[in-house]
């Protein structure tokens, strides 16, 4: 039997690796699990709503184009928790934290 544990996807199309690694150790840091996924589509609110809604977390990220979003299950397609376009390495690693954080249940940073 498979089993998947919980975890933060992360959607992905044409990235800059800098970036996921950002968003990838903002999201270890605070100790949650997280998968990434290579994407065909490259619309960046289709990646963070699918992510969203096919994670067992609810909590989902879409890189594209050298932006980022962080969107929620439950919340419309589009409408974003969090989104930069051209983000620095602090911003990526925020956006991975606060994924995080909205699923522990503790402020933003």
């Amino acid at each position: 039997m498979i089993v998947k544990r919980p975890s933060i996807f992360v959607y992905t199309n044409r990235h800059d690796d800098i970036m996921l690694k950002e968003i990838c150790a903002g999201i270890e840091e605070e100790g949650v699990f997280f998968e990434v996924f290579k994407k065909d589509f490259q619309d960046l609110a289709t990646l963070s709503f699918d992510a969203a809604n096919e994670s067992m977390m609810g909590s989902g990220i879409g890189i594209s184009r050298g932006s980022v979003a962080l969107a929620m299950k439950g919340v419309q397609k589009g409408k974003f928790v969090e989104c930069y376009d051209k983000p620095t390495p602090e911003e990526c690693r925020k956006i991975g934290a606060n994924s995080a954080r909205i699923i522990k249940k503790m402020p933003l940073k």
